[in-house]
């Protein structure tokens, strides 16, 4: 490993260091001898220890250079390890920032709804599981009977219609969304209330639609584009919430109906917040009967 190796580097270079500063001590001893002596030890002194003293000095020059740089290597390796645990943190409060700001839209978009279906009792509640796929086709929500759901009861995120409750225990629910391929409900064309049925598909949400049919448009006046709500004549669905927008219409070959694909108002890959309708369909419209009597 790189710390061990710079460790034995180190060790090594100490007993070096140890070796030359004797070696140089005694040469100065013997240098010593020489000033003193004259003669063939003042020669022998001028062409070998001079050289040795001078090789010495740079053996000592290098191994301080040496340590100088393997210090400064431990200082920068330091430096690193503390900008790459900086740069961790600046990456994970980026991420919860934007979690944050994903589920404040979501947020900001329920209490759109909320405002625009004023009329509907409703309790938010949180995604925590759904079926394998890319879409939330079906899921389950962190809320159940405790919370006063019941099945059948209306499901909204985003602009508009998500699904209904299938299923429900003490603290979860299930939810059928509409793009489901079990899925289908009556739709009503907004600007000319004609009816027609829209149907999941998730095949065809691989491009964003879904598919509707039985519209009966003798004068032609519905068009790409018109909103599709839920209709008045729905057994389960809550009247005129938003399902989505016409794409494309087709004549049938019956000459009497069409069909074609809308685009969905809500997001289906990315649910994580939903709007549950504490009221469902019949018992709406069974008080409104007894008020109206």
């Amino acid at each position: 490993m790189p710390g061990n190796r710079r460790n034995k580097i180190s060790i090594q270079s100490k007993y070096v260091l140890l070796f030359l500063t004797i070696l140089c001590i005694g040469m100065m001893i013997l240098s010593f001898a020489t000033d003193i002596a004259s003669g063939p030890l003042n020669l022998v002194a001028g062409y070998v220890i001079v050289p040795v003293q001078k090789g010495i000095g740079k053996a000592g020059e290098w191994l301080r250079n040496r340590s100088d740089d393997m210090k400064t290597m431990t200082e920068l390796a330091e430096e690193n390890k503390q900008l790459k645990d900086e740069v961790t943190k600046l990456q994970l409060s980026v991420n919860e920032l934007q979690s944050d700001k994903y589920e404040l839209s979501e947020l900001r978009q329920l209490f759109k709804l909320n405002e625009q279906y004023s009329d509907y009792p409703v309790i938010g509640a949180r995604v925590i599981s759904k079926d394998a796929g890319n879409w939330f086709s079906t899921f389950v929500i962190d809320k159940g009977s405790r919370d006063g759901i019941e099945p059948d009861m209306n499901v909204m995120a985003g602009s508009g219609l998500v699904g209904i409750v299938t299923e429900v225990g003490p603290v979860w629910a299930t939810v059928q969304a509409i793009i489901d391929d079990q899925a289908n409900l009556s739709g009503m064309v907004m600007s000319t209330s004609d009816h027609l049925i829209v149907s999941g598909d998730l095949e065809l949400m691989k491009d964003g639609y879904i598919r509707f049919s039985q519209l009966v448009d003798s004068e032609d006046k519905v068009v790409q584009g018109d909103q599709i709500v839920t209709s008045t004549i729905s057994d389960k669905y809550l009247p005129n919430i938003t399902v989505g927008y016409i794409t494309e219409i087709r004549h049938d070959s019956n000459n009497l109906t069409k069909s074609g694909f809308l685009t969905p108002v809500v997001d289906f890959k990315h649910l994580s917040t939903v709007l549950v309708v504490l009221e469902k369909k019949q018992v709406r419209e069974e008080a409104h009967e007894k008020n109206s009597d």
